[in-house]
């Protein structure tokens, strides 16, 4: 499976907006203009979202026209979700926006706890697309409580909420850009303000003008934006500029007859002793060739990959002797690009590259790169596999 969500580009951004403000519009218009009322364009809505959402899980890849359709209809439901709680159950602004900041909460740890990464680079599984709507589900529901909150309640008016909203993006785009905020975190906070966003332009535009808007209506702002929408998804289907690069993949090229190839994913930088046997057995069992796939010191903590290989490659250096001399011949090393383990290993097993993996799992707690279900999502992918518990 290749990357499921696109690039963050400034058409990105573009269409996000533009999707937040169609949420906002064109649940007013199902609701309203038509008279369905909130709870059946709640259904009928919901209805609609998860045959899009059927289609975008079955593809294996980004597609423009598919993903942005399911974002356009999330937004819908997301918003309806929050008017439903309060016009028809009484829910206050200010408890859906705590109960739904919560709620989102839970699903980002809930999400980093079993994937140890929130980048949006890296939905390649189901489990983390799953993960992945979710979260975009609950940022369109508190973006709108917040948005109504901010406007209504608050009575700061539709065009002041989004000034406001748009200066907090700024800030948070400052802070990564001058103050090191880490970009998954400076991506997930931007992405859930142009929620609130896009809904006091939405509600700016089709408002009357006694209530702050300019009195475009509902039905001439969701055509203008969707049209919008489409156009720039159309170019972006056409020029693919938005499609994210491929990390360098872990290929190699096959000798005639040099045997089988072999992954082998160590738990630290240096070979172990218990590696280096594995190795040894494994040579001695029939030919192979080697890459050992090793973790990176330089990544810190929550996902920021360091880009310096420099320290992990002096140390494979030291301990690659070993490894070879266990081998028989010369082994090939690649310091890791992911903070993640599974999504080194599953690039490198994508190329159809290798026909074994020897995994070396922690002796007895969980590392910042190898996790304790890690022997299991590899055995899932169908190559045999040999586990070694690292020695000290």
């Amino acid at each position: 499976m290749l990357n499921k969500v696109p690039e963050v580009t400034l058409y990105f951004w573009i269409i996000k907006v533009l999707c937040t403000t169609v949420g906002e519009t064109a649940a007013d218009f199902l609701n309203e203009n038509l008279g369905l009322g909130l709870t059946k364009t709640t259904f009928l809505t919901g209805l609609v979202l998860v045959v899009a959402l059927v289609f975008q899980f079955r593809v294996r890849r980004y597609v423009p026209g598919i993903y942005w359709l399911a974002v356009v209809l999330i937004s819908i439901v997301g918003t309806l979700i929050t008017d439903n709680l309060t016009d028809n159950f009484g829910v206050s602004l200010v408890t859906t926006t705590v109960v739904f900041s919560i709620v989102l909460a839970a699903v980002f740890a809930t999400w980093y706890a079993s994937e140890r990464t929130l980048s949006i680079h890296t939905i390649v599984t189901t489990r983390r697309e799953a993960f992945y709507w979710l979260t975009v589900l609950f940022t369109f529901a508190l973006g709108t409580a917040a948005g109504d909150l901010t406007a209504e309640r608050l009575a700061v008016g539709y065009w002041k909420s989004a000034l406001l909203f748009a200066a907090l993006i700024g800030i948070v785009y400052l802070l990564h850009l001058k103050a090191g905020l880490n970009a998954i975190l400076a991506f997930w906070i931007a992405y859930i303000l142009t929620r609130p966003l896009g809904a006091s332009i939405g509600d700016y535009l089709s408002q009357p003008r006694a209530d702050g808007g300019l009195g475009l209506g509902t039905t001439v702002t969701s055509i203008i934006f969707l049209l919008t929408i489409l156009a720039v998804v159309v170019y972006l289907s056409v020029t693919k500029v938005d499609l994210i690069e491929g990390e360098g993949s872990v290929a190699r090229a096959r000798m005639p007859g040099s045997g089988a190839s072999v992954l082998v994913v160590t738990n630290k930088v240096a070979a172990t002793p218990a590696l280096v046997e594995a190795v040894r057995e494994r040579a001695a069992s029939g030919p192979a060739d080697f890459l050992v796939l090793v973790p990176n010191p330089s990544h810190l903590a929550f996902d920021r990959a360091g880009a310096d290989t420099h320290q992990a490659a002096e140390v494979v250096a030291a301990g690659l002797p070993a490894l070879e001399q266990a081998a028989g011949r010369p082994i090939d090393v690649r310091v890791a690009h992911s903070p993640n383990a599974f999504d080194d290993i599953k690039a490198a097993l994508d190329t159809g590259d290798y026909d074994e993996v020897i995994l070396e799992t922690p002796p007895s707690h969980v590392t910042h790169w190898l996790h304790v279900d890690l022997s299991q999502r590899i055995a899932h992918l169908g190559y045999p596999l040999l586990t070694v518990a690292a020695s000290h």
